[in-house]
């Protein structure tokens, strides 16, 4: 009875001291190649990798066998290999997660397009989804396998392979969609992690994409579920697919007699001195006229969506107070008498 206590505790110091040798050694590794952080993220991977080592033992040793007593195959033995299965999968799992997140830190560092590191970033996001999904797929059926009746029945299973792909095909013919949509989209470039797009009038911005839909976090902190499916198959707008910067426009209905060019002059001024106009357009221009009023629209860039947005509410803001303070008869109004620059005193 000693004998395999000693064993199971040797199998639990050895397991230890490996997880430790493995993961000092990975440490050192990442303080001489800080330029590649695969090291340091496969550090993460300590637990399934003693857990992998401590069943193995247990199998190869055979302590808890003789400890609890019973043939070769007992319950016991077939419930280690089943976690010694499954715990396989969750350091492949954890391998794969950390050599992708290391390529696109490595990518990150040798590029400075932010663009470029949106496509690789949703790239590697599916297709980790991908490989983790093949990785818990083989595991379950390889722990499904250690069952005898499993076993006894995989002959005629593979035998009707093609008639079950079939009835599972139309069966999931949606979720079959939504997959190769979410491929599609991601090497294609149609869509990527940060990008601020327009579905069904709704703006917002990608915040997270599956193989089956999307999420958008929309200006009031809502979020938008998509099914991936609507990208490959509708149109839609997406507003930093190949350039960030945004014209924003602000348009103003204005009575007859506002001095444009001084209006004009007051925008360049204005946009000048704001910290969110990136200095590489703007334009004041008269797009329409009606019996009653000009239309006035004000147009200016930005580097991005959101600095787009805000740089037009604050224009538009300062533009009506500018006219409100000095040219108030410029702003649109039912004329009772003569209009003029003395006539901003007139009641409506």
């Amino acid at each position: 009875m000693l004998w395999p206590l000693v064993s199971l505790l040797a199998a639990v110091v050895a397991t230890l001291l490996i997880g430790w040798i493995v993961d000092r050694a990975l440490q050192r590794v990442a303080a001489r190649h800080p330029e590649a952080p695969l090291w340091e993220l496969l550090r993460r991977c300590r637990v399934p990798l003693q857990l992998v080592v401590l069943l193995a033992l247990l199998l190869l040793g055979h302590p808890l066998k003789r400890l609890f007593g019973g043939s070769e195959d007992t319950d016991v033995r077939h419930g280690l290999l089943i976690a010694l299965i499954v715990c396989c999968g969750w350091l492949a799992a954890r391998v794969t997660t950390a050599v992708l997140e290391a390529v696109l830190s490595r990518y990150e560092t040798v590029t400075e397009d932010a663009s470029r590191v949106q496509r690789v970033r949703t790239q590697l996001s599916l297709l980790r989804r991908v490989a983790e999904a093949l990785i818990w797929v083989v595991t379950i059926g390889a722990a499904l396998l250690t069952f005898e009746a499993m076993r006894t029945v995989g002959a005629s299973l593979l035998a009707s392979a093609g008639i079950i792909g079939i009835v599972a095909g139309i069966a999931a013919q949606s979720t079959l969609g939504n997959f190769f949509a979410g491929l599609q989209m991601a090497f294609s470039d149609t869509v990527r992690i940060g990008d601020t797009v327009v579905v069904d009038g709704q703006q917002g911005t990608v915040e997270e994409i599956t193989l089956s839909y999307l999420v958008l976090r929309l200006w009031d902190h809502r979020r938008l579920v998509v099914p991936v499916s609507y990208f490959v198959s509708k149109p839609f707008e997406n507003w930093t697919r190949r350039d960030p910067g945004l014209l924003a426009t602000v348009v103003l209905h204005l009575d007859h007699t506002t001095p444009v060019a001084e209006l004009r002059a007051v925008l360049h001024e204005r946009l000048r001195a704001h910290p969110l106009w990136d200095g590489r357009e703007w334009a004041l221009q008269v797009t329409d006229t009606t019996p009653n009023t000009l239309v006035v629209r004000a147009g200016m860039t930005a580097a991005g969506p959101d600095e787009a947005a805000a740089l037009r509410f604050d224009i538009r803001e300062q533009l009506v107070a500018h006219l409100r303070d000095h040219h108030p008869y410029a702003l649109p109004r039912v004329r009772t008498g003569e209009a003029g620059p003395d006539a901003g005193s007139e009641k409506l």
